[in-house]
């Protein structure tokens, strides 16, 4: 699944083709995604301007006069930004026709996006209510990690993958960054100190921003907006690297199943 800088890559790449553009139209040929386009959704976007693009979590928010489209790419969704004479290809099902003659174009082989209307302002939608900080905002550090951890039993990891907690730490960055930070990803939740979460939250914010900068991660699903893959995954230390040394003390990389997902660490440097 495309992690959040994979997210705010499509971001950067395409604000600058919407921004300030009219959607004259929404053109639909496979309404059953995730949950159903519904065609209120047409009527609520044709003819407006789009004034903003913003990133919450990961999801894209194009914000209207009247209210914001909420999309997700799901596990295999991209877009791109074409003439909107270019023919569409058998996965290409949902296109924003745009008043410059190019249309944004959702490519989703397995439909598991989704497009939502949401009346302003659009984080009173139900998917994003609930929604914890964003980890490269000023608002998350590791005093709000230390106080929600409080007698939580489960590892640290699934703690910080939880969206609740902080939005976007994927499968990925949350092996990369509590490796940086030296905690094991079995930890219990409860049982770290605020300095060792201090040294987490500046891991997170670390592995994310450099991420963001490099493009994301390469994923099978995952291209930037030019078409080419992302390359922060140059720059993994121990996810997807079982059996390799540890870049730090060269004691070979374990991998173990925590909450149903691959976790790497290397169990010298990690405690």
């Amino acid at each position: 699944m495309p992690e959040l800088p994979e997210v705010e890559t499509c971001l950067r790449g395409i604000a600058p083709h919407l921004r300030g553009r009219r959607i004259l139209r929404l053109e639909a040929r496979e309404r059953r995604l995730r949950w159903p386009v519904t065609p209120q959704i047409d009527a609520a976007v044709a003819g407006q301007p789009i004034e903003a693009l913003q990133r919450r979590a990961k999801y894209l928010l194009l914000d209207l006069p009247s209210g914001s489209l909420i999309l997700h790419l799901g596990m295999s969704g991209s877009l791109r930004v074409l003439p909107a004479e270019t023919p569409p290809g058998p996965h290409d099902h949902i296109d924003l026709m745009l008043d410059d003659g190019k249309c944004l174009r959702l490519r989703d082989p397995r439909r598991f996006g989704s497009l939502h209307w949401a009346a302003s302002p659009a984080t009173d939608h139900p998917l994003l209510t609930q929604l914890g900080p964003e980890p490269v905002s000023p608002g998350f550090d590791g005093g709000h990690l230390h106080r929600r951890s409080a007698g939580r039993r489960a590892p640290v990891k699934t703690f910080i993958m939880d969206s609740r907690i902080v939005v976007g730490v994927g499968n990925i960055y949350a092996s990369e960054s509590l490796y940086r930070a030296g905690i094991h990803p079995q930890r219990p939740a409860g049982r770290i100190s605020r300095t060792r979460y201090d040294r987490l939250a500046t891991s997170i914010k670390a592995v994310l921003a450099a991420a963001i900068a490099e493009g994301g991660t390469t994923l099978r699903d995952f291209v930037q907006e030019d078409g080419n893959p992302g390359y922060f995954a140059r720059e993994l230390r121990v996810y997807g690297r079982e059996g390799e040394p540890c870049p730090s003390c060269g004691h070979p990389i374990r991998q173990r199943r925590i909450g149903q997902r691959s976790s790497f660490y290397c169990a010298r440097c990690q405690r």
